[in-house]
């Protein structure tokens, strides 16, 4: 009898030691798990496997399934406007599911609470973005091909490793490979050899297009031998020599700490603010952008994000036809982020913060430094010397950056968010990285050579564009909001004009979203308004928001090009919907691959009122790039962006109080 009731006191104990160790381990589980305080959080580790294991559980997915993306399912606008801390809130996860042995796109929402499917369906006759597989895929069936074995070897390489393939999206599908409906990818050959900078040296004229469902080279093509660059182009210290002398230390430095506050993904700065979400496909977006305007919280923003790119080549041999990149959509800008490093893309004094992905597996995985963030000096805010009292009256100007980098194959975009304190809210994105080069036998610039430039001895920088369309999910004062075209006359000389000096001001309501398809125009100082339609400010007139370029081109594809028919947002500068929620890219959901009038041709085809609506505004901005010898090896960065303004949206210079 003692005997067992030692065995029952050492089995209990062992009992109660277990059970602590076990609430200890859920308790530091717990505490690894970031609190989700916001609807507008981004999905944890923790949800991310949660939502893949739902899945799986309920659909019989293959060994081959992917997910291309794993997001979270914004919650209703309503919603969000609505919340309060004290509320409950939906966590939704939204998954891209793609069966590559079916050649099937799936499209699923999770409910993270129930541990539920809540919706599951099939999209048919689309090819989502790219996955790592896809390029590892694609390196395997190029390399094992006999024809471009063939081709290699007539070139003088014998080693295939020493070869780097490259894989684009098929762009311009031929009638056949339309009919076939297969995953394609064009893999173009680079000669590495010793150098690892492998973009001076394309294998130009062989080009092989894969299936990614066979895993087999579908069509092969060799349209003859052009020489190599025989300059090492590598750009590492080492590999350059003799460096230039130095500029003198410069420090940025906030001895009394930073100005901005940041709780969760919640930023606070100046009057400012809002929240902010790094998605897997549009990367950073933000999000209930306002402004503390006295005591009232004045909302100006819902979501903003940058919807598609499109980058044009414009060489027309087929080698080179069927390069029309959607970055954003093809390739998944947001997955493609760099982590940012202190004193080099984001300055001493800023911060990076952290990002939740999750691979192609459905795994989740943390990229460290994925958004910068940082205050920096930009010269005068405002300033009058007065001469009667011989003061000089000036204010510096602070600005509050956000900013992501991805690098898109040969090509790096930085986007930036910049916060002024006058309530100025600006894009600007920067272009850096290596021009997509072509090989030539030329050795000296040519006038006959007008599809580019050269940048070196047998390497030809290609004429292209690069086109960058922004959803702006626009709220000035509220959700009824009216869209207006502001343009600058002049006046001809007549009877009210003698001198003919006079400068007029036509504003044109676009009450339509057929109407509201229109482009810049400098000639007339074009800009478009954004007015609240039910607030009056101080002058009774509509507190509102100015649209104003800095900067853009046209879309140099011609009429009938099929380029074109893909990529309409590209053919106009000013886009206007009505607010629907599925309504996300300027490009269609899926671009890869895709029909002519996806995207912004179908989101208008309805044509409806545009007048006080709560209203969505897509700006295109282009750049057009004729590449230059000063381009290579490394292009210096260019920069394009645009502002919004306030325009009596305050009462008054927002600043005109700052301390000195």
């Amino acid at each position: 009898m003692l005997k067992r009731l030692r065995l029952f006191g050492l089995t209990t104990t062992i009992l109660i030691i277990f059970a602590f160790t076990l609430l200890v381990w859920m308790g530091t589980l717990s505490a690894q798990q970031p609190v989700i305080t916001h609807p507008l959080t981004s999905l944890t580790e923790a949800e991310i496997t949660t939502a893949v294991a739902v899945i799986k559980k309920e659909k019989t997915l293959s060994d081959l399934a992917v997910f291309p993306v794993i997001t979270l399912k914004e919650p209703d606008k309503k919603e969000i406007l609505n919340f309060t801390t004290d509320k409950q809130f939906q966590r939704q996860a939204f998954l891209v599911v793609y069966e590559r042995s079916q050649n099937k796109t799936y499209e699923g929402v999770v409910d993270l609470k129930t541990h539920s499917l809540t919706s599951w369906k099939e999209i048919p006759n689309v090819q989502p973005t790219f996955v790592a597989s896809d390029y590892e895929l694609v390196n395997h069936a190029v390399k094992a091909d006999s024809r471009w074995q063939k081709a290699i070897q007539q070139r003088g390489i014998t080693n295939f490793d020493d070869v780097k393939i490259n894989c684009w999206a098929a762009g311009i599908l031929s009638k056949q490979e339309e009919a076939k409906g297969h995953r394609l990818c064009r893999a173009l050959s680079y000669y590495r050899g010793d150098r690892w900078n492998y973009y001076s040296r394309p294998i130009e004229g062989v080009l092989a297009t894969v299936n990614l469902n066979t895993g087999q080279v579908a069509s092969f093509i060799d349209r003859g031998i052009v020489p190599f660059s025989q300059e090492n182009w590598n750009y590492d210290v080492k590999s350059l020599g003799k460096l230039l002398t130095p500029p003198k230390l410069l420090k940025i430095l906030q001895p009394n700490g930073k100005s901005f506050q940041i709780n969760g993904n919640e930023i606070s700065w100046q009057g400012w603010n809002f929240r902010y979400l790094i998605h897997p496909r549009d990367g950073l977006v933000l999000y209930l952008v306002s402004y503390k305007d006295g005591e009232n919280i004045r909302p100006i923003l819902y979501r903003a994000s940058l919807s598609e790119m499109v980058v044009p080549y414009g060489a027309p041999n087929p080698n080179w036809s069927f390069r029309n990149a959607f970055d954003v959509g093809e390739y998944s800008f947001g997955l493609l982020a760099n982590t940012q490093e202190l004193g080099k893309e984001v300055p001493e004094n800023g911060v990076s913060l952290d990002a939740v992905f999750a691979n192609e597996q459905g795994e989740p995985y943390k990229m460290p430094g994925v958004v910068g963030i940082y205050e920096r000096d930009n010269g005068i805010l405002w300033k009058h010397y007065e001469y009667s009292t011989q003061r000089n009256h000036v204010r510096r100007n602070r600005e509050l950056v956000m900013t992501m980098t991805a690098t898109v194959d040969n090509y790096d975009y930085s986007i930036n968010w910049i916060f002024h304190q006058d309530g100025t809210l600006e894009v600007q994105n920067e272009l850096s990285g290596i021009v997509l080069a072509q090989g030539t036998a030329l050795e000296k610039e040519s006038l006959d050579n007008s599809y580019g430039r050269l940048l070196a001895k047998n390497i030809l920088g290609v004429n292209h564009q690069h086109f960058f369309n922004y959803r702006l999910d626009m709220d000035v004062d509220g959700q009824a909001n009216s869209v207006l075209e502001m343009n600058v006359n002049s006046l001809p000389i007549n009877d009210k004009n003698l001198i003919g000096n006079a400068i007029a001001v036509a504003e044109t309501p676009l009450t339509t979203e057929t109407a509201a398809v229109r482009d810049v125009d400098m000639k007339h100082s074009r800009e478009w308004m954004i007015a609240s339609a039910d607030k009056k400010n101080v002058l009774d007139a509509a507190p509102a928001y100015m649209l104003m370029p800095t900067g853009n081109s046209i879309f140099f594809p011609t009429e009938g090009a099929e380029i074109r028919k893909r990529a309409k947002f590209a053919t106009h500068h000013l886009w206007v919907t009505k607010y629907k929620p599925d309504e996300l890219y300027a490009g269609g959901n899926y671009p890869n691959q895709s029909q002519p009038g996806e995207g912004l041709p179908k989101y208008i085809s309805d044509d409806e009122s545009l007048t006080k609506e709560d209203i969505v505004v897509w700006y295109t901005m282009g750049m057009t790039h004729v590449p230059r010898p000063e381009d290579w090896p490394v292009m210096p960065v260019h920069r394009i962006g645009f502002k919004l303004v306030p325009r009596g949206f305050f009462s008054r210079n927002p600043v005109i109080n700052l301390p000195e």
